[in-house]
């Protein structure tokens, strides 16, 4: 896993002033270092520059970037961040095909199948990615991200400059391109976020390039071209080939995404996802007289502090131990204290380069932190919520009668610390609103299913294209400015496209135990070969979190203090009384305002990573 920037404009010659814009590459990959520690590299054309810092997981010795290849007068370079899992099956049938590699890494794989096929060659791709690829003999320049968006890709046009990276920072190391609001950003931050509007950086004139999309730009212009997305077709399978057909998938995946040249690890909470990618990889690598690290987190005073809700059912530990004894990992149990928490907010904003999911996103740098110095690579259950139907929001009939983001029921809260002006001037509401319906415009819905099934897909594909998106925006982030690489085996672009098509009905079956239907029930009966009960039936518990009072004491006393400094930024658009206010009041924690984790203390902690971002990027309102 690494970190690509560069640029490109078809009018300029960078080489005449070359040290110069050698040195803004250097400085693209400084400011993204944490995500390439091992090594970095630039590439310099008259009209192209490319940049890459490098976590070498994949053929250490050869797979250095940016790469190069030449082959039957044709010339390409490119930078790459990611892992492409079927690397093995496509470098075969371009070895048929009369190709032949330099190295074993999958870098190679990418460039090689570009020069034998085209752009159209990303079709084929089962992973995790975002590439530049320059292709000099047309003078063209593609950035290509995979198609379920793992791997983030910002870019601007600047001019007739193309700047891209793979975080925002690295866009403003180019001479004169500047960190800017809008009136825009703030209706993303509080509108919104933590989620982002697909495509949308933030920032002023900082887009990110969208899931399942290339560009292609060069002296034709820029072109923005969608190569893969959801398609809604009849599911014609019984339940029991659902069940098994999810059931290889589930285990292909897993099984592809170990693919290292280091050891790797897994993130165990105990719940049904993260058990599963364990038991499976646990299972594989004792194949090859290997144990498996995993790692579990909680909080310091959780024990003493833990309220339990209905977003929060129960504790994690009693289930990671069990998972420990029936996979018989090599685990460790790693805790967060209170003032690290808080401590991190600004570090995570700093991974983030936006204000993100307060201590949610804070708490897994730390982990990440944490985690390194045993195993630079992990595998974890993240996204299986939004795939498989886990959230109260699929069941509650909240969800269908209110025309609205259903993990962000009321707007209130994020308006209601806001200055009335600022409030009215934003209009958080219409904007939300109008991000929720150009979502809905574009489900893809089926001919034939009744209105309630409409309905649910319509929240299906909200939770992949914003839910889902945030948290692997957390993911990714978190664990890369670590230097960590994490992956998501139920993102796998086959398991996606499958579920998105199977009906509730199996996703959520019903029978006399579970009336109702029981939740996640397609992935529990496809994981019945290789977990125990106790943990394959155990309610969904989410993320922990701390309870800890003393926890949000100190992130109160750190917000008193920035919103007593009149120079803090975040005064200008907050009501500093009715921020007073709501910090003495007692915090509801089974009230969130984003998802199930953001309540009360969340939202004191969100406003300190407002104020900081404000202040680290000098931003003017």
């Amino acid at each position: 896993m690494c970190g690509i920037a560069g640029f490109c404009n078809p009018e300029e010659n960078y080489a005449v002033c070359g040290s110069r814009w050698r040195n803004v590459l250097n400085d693209m990959n400084l400011v993204q270092k944490h995500r390439g520690p091992d090594s970095e590299g630039i590439y310099l054309k008259n009209i192209c520059g490319l940049a890459h810092v490098r976590l070498s997981i994949i053929d250490i010795a050869g797979g250095g970037q940016p790469m190069t290849r030449t082959r039957n007068g044709m010339s390409c370079a490119i930078c790459y961040n990611g892992e492409i899992y079927n690397m093995h099956e496509l470098k075969h049938d371009l070895i048929n095909s009369g190709e032949y590699f330099d190295t074993s890494s999958d870098t190679e794989v990418i460039i090689a199948g570009y020069m034998r096929e085209g752009i159209d060659f990303v079709k084929k791709l089962n992973g995790i990615f975002a590439f530049a690829l320059w292709d000099e003999s047309e003078q063209r320049l593609y950035i290509c991200r995979d198609q379920i968006g793992i791997k983030p890709l910002f870019f601007a046009l600047f001019g007739n400059t193309l700047i891209f990276g793979s975080e925002p920072k690295s866009l403003f190391c180019y001479p004169d391109f500047k960190a800017e609001t809008d009136k825009n950003s703030l209706r993303e931050i509080f509108g919104v976020g933590p989620a982002r509007t697909q495509g949308n950086g933030v920032f002023k004139h900082v887009h990110e390039l969208k899931a399942g999309h290339y560009i292609m730009y060069g002296k034709c212009g820029l072109k923005d071209i969608c190569y893969w997305n959801l398609e809604s077709r009849p599911h014609t399978s019984g339940f029991e080939e659902t069940i098994e057909t999810t059931s290889e998938l589930l285990y292909s995946a897993v099984k592809m995404q170990m693919l290292s040249d280091i050891p790797i690890s897994t993130f165990l909470s105990g719940g049904i996802d993260s058990s599963l990618v364990t038991a499976i990889c646990s299972q594989e690598l004792k194949k090859q007289g290997k144990i498996l690290n995993t790692f579990s987190f909680d909080f310091e005073g959780n024990d003493t502090y833990f309220k339990s809700n209905s977003f929060q059912p129960s504790r994690d530990r009693p289930f990671v131990d069990m998972m420990v004894e029936f996979s018989g990992t090599n685990h460790r149990y790693l805790e967060c204290d209170n003032a690290k928490l808080a401590d991190y907010l600004y570090k995570a904003v700093d991974a983030r380069d936006l204000p993100c999911m307060a201590d949610v996103e804070s708490s897994l740098l730390y982990f990440c932190e944490k985690v390194v110095p045993y195993n630079k690579v992990t595998l974890t259950g993240e996204c299986a919520d939004e795939i498989f139907g886990g959230y109260p929001w699929f069941h509650k009939s909240e969800a269908f009668e209110n025309h609205g983001f259903p993990w962000t029921p009321d707007m209130t809260p994020r308006k209601e610390l806001l200055k009335p002006e600022v409030a009215a001037e934003l209009n958080l509401d219409e904007y939300a609103a109008e991000a929720y319906e150009n979502s809905i415009a574009e489900v893809p819905h089926l001919d034939g299913e009744n209105s309630e099934e409409q309905r649910r897909r319509e929240i299906s594909y909200l939770n992949l294209k914003w839910f889902m998106m945030t948290l692997v925006d957390r993911l990714d982030r978190t664990s890369m400015f670590t230097g960590l690489e994490a992956r998501v085996p139920f993102a796998d672009r086959r398991i996606v496209d499958y579920v998105w098509n199977v009906p509730w009905e199996m996703k959520c079956p019903k029978s006399p135990d579970y009336p109702n239907g029981l939740v996640k029930g397609l992935l529990r009966k496809a994981s019945e070969k290789y977990l125990p009960q106790e943990v394959l039936y155990r309610r969904k518990s989410p993320y922990p979190k701390t309870y800890n009072p003393n926890y949000e004491n100190e992130v109160r006393t750190r917000l008193k203090e920035v919103i007593n400094d009149v120079s803090s930024p975040v005064r200008a658009i907050i009501d500093v009384k009715k921020v007073e206010e709501f910090m003495s009041k007692p915090s509801d924690y089974g009230k969130p305002w984003y998802g199930q984790l953001m309540a009360g203390p969340q939202m004191i902690a969100y406003l300190l990573q407002v104020n900081y971002w404000l202040s680290k990027y000098n931003l003017k309102l």
